[in-house]
């Protein structure tokens, strides 16, 4: 497989970006008509630093750039009749260290709702709705133009408590590709070993202790975002005005998850980056990686409650 056909490869992986398409949990069953509405929660608060880079276009060349993408997500899920709802918003900044003059924003950044539903059809099937409604940008300052709404549908079946089939759709009209399928599997190989081969980060996880998991595995990722109005003008190219820019990347590593208690856990994990792409797919305007891949580490505080 030629260069050119790798990067065709990578980039509609990262289209398949099926956030929320992963094993739904268990409880997630509907209550009793008699039940009242219990409130619980879950949150995330993530880092991850990337390291030195080049990427290209064939004819211009960006080198010696680092990044710093930040998420912060917050979600109520209170249990009702029909299901389990998910309630809250997320924020992700990526920065990047770009030399002077890059024709490419330095800061990426998506400001969102997250509005869904976990319900259950029967013992064995789950399901789940997610949109995420909010601003994806390079600066908040004219929230109105930069609305997008992308949103998943996917499903669990539950062959056995060992091993769950998951199949879903993600649909974002900004995309170059709007909708998306998926598939994939989770299974529990043995006591200790795990299978979890679902987008966008399959892995394969060992069960150290009870309170301790080692994995290897991936991260595809991948947003549009509107540059501003006058990016294209600032940059020689006015075709890039307020266009639509599909950042993707792929990250392969190793890490730990460990829960510290009930509602915190603790993940890190070092990488590489092996592909990363700006692509502004509608004005012919492509930057992917050039080189060598680029180191990465990532701690998070996540939980439930």
């Amino acid at each position: 497989m030629n260069c050119r056909s790798c990067h065709a490869l990578a980039a509609l992986l990262a289209c398949f970006l099926v956030a929320g398409v992963e094993p739904l949990p268990q409880e997630a069953t509907t209550e009793p008509e008699s039940a009242s509405i219990r409130f619980s929660g879950e949150y995330l608060a993530e880092e991850t630093f990337v390291g030195s880079a080049d990427v290209a276009d064939g004819r211009v060349k960006v080198r010696d750039f680092d990044e710093s993408d930040t998420i912060v997500r917050f979600v109520f899920t209170p249990r009702t009749k029909i299901g389990i709802l998910r309630l809250g918003a997320e924020w992700e900044r990526f920065s990047f260290g770009f030399p002077s003059g890059a024709p490419l924003p330095a800061t990426l950044q998506s400001g969102s709702l997250i509005i869904g539903l976990d319900t259950q059809f029967s013992d064995s099937i789950l399901v789940r709705f997610e949109a995420q409604p909010g601003v994806y940008t390079t600066a908040f300052d004219n929230v109105s133009d930069d609305f997008n709404m992308p949103f998943i549908v996917g499903g669990t079946y539950i062959y056995n408590p060992n091993l769950q089939f998951i199949v879903g759709v993600s649909v974002d009209i900004e995309r170059k590709y709007p909708v998306i399928p998926a598939a994939g599997i989770r299974w529990k190989l043995s006591r200790q070993w795990v299978l979890n081969a679902v987008l966008p980060k399959p892995r394969i996880e060992f069960e150290w202790s009870r309170d301790l998991a080692l994995y290897l595995g991936g991260d595809i990722k991948q947003t549009n975002f509107r540059v501003d109005e006058d990016f294209g003008t600032a940059h020689g190219n006015p075709r890039l005005n307020h266009a639509v820019l599909s950042y993707g990347e792929i990250r392969t590593g190793v890490g730990f998850e460990w829960r510290i208690s009930q509602i915190l856990t603790l993940t890190g994990e070092i990488g590489y980056q092996p592909y990363r792409s700006f692509d502004f797919y509608r004005a012919g305007v492509q930057f992917d990686e050039d080189g060598s891949s680029a180191p990465y580490g990532m701690v998070s505080l996540h939980g439930s409650f």
